[in-house]
């Protein structure tokens, strides 16, 4: 998966759920200035885990701050060009 396709999933996974604008979903943007909490956090986590067939550990999406955080795990996760783990 490019890494405009994985920002795009994102960023539609944030406004599904967080009802955040997705022109405003950059890498650099922090999951609290888009106005996502910790619950909102939760439930974004388990719809990326549903789509890409992994399970996001809870230390790990814990750690989450940025957008960006949130891209590299899915990418070092293996997230494939079917938009599924490799």
């Amino acid at each position: 998966m490019a890494p405009n396709e994985l920002l795009d999933d994102v960023a539609a996974t944030l406004a599904a759920i967080g009802g955040v604008d997705p022109a405003e979903v950059t890498p650099d943007r922090s999951l609290s200035d888009l106005d996502i909490d910790s619950m909102a956090l939760v439930e974004i986590v388990v719809s990326l885990e549903d789509r890409f067939g992994l399970l996001i550990a809870d230390d790990a999406w814990s750690q989450f701050t940025t957008v960006g955080d949130v891209l590299d795990h899915l990418e070092r996760a293996g997230v494939g060009a079917s938009g599924t783990t490799a």
